[in-house]
């Protein structure tokens, strides 16, 4: 074997080194092994072979029950936005009916006073009167009956809305509940406060900054300009109510169509606002993309 330092060949028989050099001849292959765990091994559990799903001798008594499937009971209250959606999901169809009752009211308040002006030149019809007075009755009442229980519903659902717009920015309502109820109810505070509240849901809905002020979107500025119409509209048709004259029941009627025609538009923007702050509100769900794989086909 020739030696890899000085690259002689050593005679038979010289040993494990180099006569000339004293470098081993042996090649030396180092290999790092950790060291020897102190701890004995683990003993390694066979695997036995599947021989089958268990059999019992007799029913077992745990496992599911055997009934449909049940959403489990919550222990605390409902969060504000179910509570917000509930009140939505009784609130928009009954606004849709005293949408439908107004105009109703309003088609009736407009006959009347057509006939008012044909009947200063010649009599009318006992039945197109019976008729059209039968028709503002029963529009004048179904609306009055489908705003107050509007109205009511309309404050309940404000309040669930706004502590889910706080519950969602982390922040606290800033009116208080009794402040709320009586801006929606006492007239003169009614013009603006409901308005601001459904101002300030929108601008948390929509994860602004909680200490900039908020600025209402369209839907929200026509809506707030339709209540307040309503709003104008119902003090004033109340107060002449108590005047008397021909004239005055003239302008009665036209004041009593304009109010029936602004509390159907009104309904009708009050269900966009519903619906428009109760999809902010929601909370944000996890977007899902589907992807296509495609497999190499074996051939």
């Amino acid at each position: 074997m020739q030696c890899s330092r000085c690259g002689r060949t050593p005679p038979p028989g010289a040993g494990p080194f180099c006569p000339y050099c004293g470098r081993y001849l042996a090649a030396l292959t180092w290999v790092a092994e950790p060291p020897p765990d102190p701890r004995p091994p683990l003993p390694v559990r066979p695997r036995f072979r599947y021989t089958g799903p268990p059999r019992y001798r007799e029913m077992p008594r745990w496992g599911f029950p055997a009934l449909p499937w049940q959403e489990p009971d919550q222990d605390g209250p409902a969060p504000a936005v179910e509570r917000a959606r509930g009140w939505a999901l009784v609130l928009v169809p009954l606004l849709w009916t005293l949408a439908a009752v107004a105009f109703v009211g309003f088609a009736a308040e407009v006959l009347r006073y057509v006939l008012l002006v044909l009947s200063r030149d010649d009599a009318l019809p006992g039945g197109l009167v019976a008729f059209s007075d039968a028709a503002v009755a029963f529009g004048g009442w179904a609306s009055v009956a489908g705003s107050v229980g509007c109205g009511i519903l309309v404050v309940l659902w404000c309040l669930r809305i706004r502590e889910a717009a706080a519950e969602r920015s982390g922040t606290v309502p800033a009116r208080s509940t009794l402040a709320v109820v009586v801006g929606w109810v006492v007239p003169g505070l009614n013009l603006a406060v409901p308005g601001g509240v459904l101002a300030e849901v929108e601008h948390l809905g929509l994860d602004r900054p909680p200490g900039a002020r908020p600025r209402p979107s369209r839907l929200l500025l026509r809506w707030w300009a339709a209540w307040g119409v309503s709003v104008v509209l119902g003090v004033v048709v109340f107060l002449w109510s108590f005047r008397s004259g021909v004239q005055a029941l003239a302008d009665g009627v036209l004041l009593h169509a304009a109010l029936d025609l602004s509390c159907a538009v009104t309904a009708v923007l009050t269900v966009g606002v519903v619906r428009h702050l109760a999809a902010l509100v929601e909370p944000t769900r996890a977007v899902r993309r589907e992807i296509l794989v495609s497999l190499p086909s074996s051939s």
